[in-house]
C-alpha cells in the first residue's frame, strides 16, 4: 500500500467510526420506541414514513443519475418513467393488499406472500441486469449510492422490539432483526470505504452485498418454514409468527425484493466498474 492509500485511509476511518456510533444511537433509540409503545408501529404512521423516505431517495437518486448519463432529454424521461411506474405500482398494490388482509394466512387458497417476495425478484433482476440502459444508468452514478441507501435496513430492529416483548418468536427474531441491523449500520461505513477508490474499499462493498443478500436468505426461508400455512416446518413453542397482517407484511411483502434488488444492481455496478478499470 503506498502512503496515498495509507493517507486516505486514516483521514476516512474517523468518519466510519462516527457514522457508525450515530447510526447506533439512533437504531437504539428507534428499537427502544417500537418496544416501549406498541401502538407506535400498529399505527402504520412509521412503516408509511420509511416506505415513502425511501421511495423518494430512490426516485431522486435515479432522476440525478439518468442526468449524469448522455441519453437525450426524451430518452432520460422515458428511462425514469419505467422504472417507477413499475415500482410505484407496485408499492402501491403491496400495501393496498396488506390494508386489505391479502396476505393473511387462509386468505387465499394461493401463496401470496411468497409469491410477493420471490415474483418482483425473479423478474425484475433479469430486467435489470441484462438492460443496457440500466448498464449506462450504473456507469455515470456513483457506487456509494446504492449502497448508502440501504441505511433504512436499521428500522428492521423492529423484530428485536417484538421479540422483547414477547409477540413474535427468537428463532426468527434475532438473526432477522440482527442481519437487519448490521447490515443497515454498515451501509454507510461501507460507501465511505469504497468512496476511497481502494480495492480494499471495494472489497468491504461486495461482502458487504453478500451479507445483506445472506440476511435475506436467513430471514425469507426461516420466515416460510415457521408461519401458518403449507410450508410450515416449526410450529413455535412460544408466541406464533405475526407476520402477515398490515403493517408488518410490508417488509417481506414489499422491502425484501426491493431491497434484493438493490444489493444486485450494487453488485453488477462494483463489477462492471472493476472491469473498467482493468481493461
Amino acid at each position: 500500500m503506498n502512503t496515498d492509500a495509507v493517507s486516505v485511509a486514516v483521514i476516512a476511518s474517523r468518519p466510519v467510526r462516527l457514522s457508525l456510533m450515530s447510526i447506533l444511537l439512533f437504531t437504539i433509540l428507534w428499537t427502544w420506541l417500537i418496544y416501549a409503545l406498541p401502538a407506535l408501529p400498529e399505527s402504520g404512521i412509521p412503516a408509511l414514513g420509511v416506505r415513502l423516505m425511501t421511495h423518494g431517495l430512490i426516485a431522486l437518486g435515479l432522476w440525478l443519475g439518468i442526468e449524469s448519463t448522455d441519453l437525450t432529454p426524451g430518452q432520460r424521461q422515458a428511462t425514469w418513467l419505467v422504472l417507477m411506474v413499475p415500482f410505484t405500482l407496485w408499492a402501491t398494490v403491496a400495501w393496498t393488499a396488506a390494508i386489505n388482509g391479502a396476505f393473511r394466512a387462509g386468505a387465499s387458497a394461493l401463496p401470496l406472500l411468497p409469491a410477493a417476495i420471490l415474483l418482483p425478484v425473479i423478474v425484475g433482476a433479469p430486467v435489470l441486469l441484462l438492460s443496457k440502459r440500466v448498464g449506462l444508468l450504473l456507469d455515470a452514478m456513483p457506487p456509494t449510492w446504492l449502497i448508502a441507501l440501504q441505511l433504512y435496513r436499521i428500522f428492521g430492529s423492529q423484530w428485536l422490539a417484538y421479540w422483547m416483548r414477547g409477540v413474535l418468536p427468537g428463532l426468527f427474531a434475532l438473526p432477522a432483526g440482527t442481519g437487519d441491523v448490521l447490515t443497515g449500520l454498515f451501509a454507510v461505513p461501507a460507501a465511505l470505504a469504497l468512496a476511497t477508490g481502494t480495492a480494499q474499499g471495494r472489497k468491504a462493498a461486495v461482502l458487504w452485498n453478500l451479507f445483506g443478500i445472506a440476511d435475506f436468505a436467513v430471514a425469507i426461508t426461516l420466515g416460510m418454514i415457521m408461519s401458518p400455512g403449507a410450508l410450515q416446518l416449526i410450529v413455535p413453542n412460544g408466541p406464533s409468527m405475526a407476520l402477515d397482517s398490515f403493517p408488518n407484511v410490508l417488509t417481506p411483502g414489499f422491502v425484501v425484493p426491493s431491497s434484493i434488488l438493490l444489493h444486485a444492481l450494487s453488485l453488477r455496478q462494483l463489477f462492471r466498474r472493476s472491469r473498467a478499470e482493468t481493461v
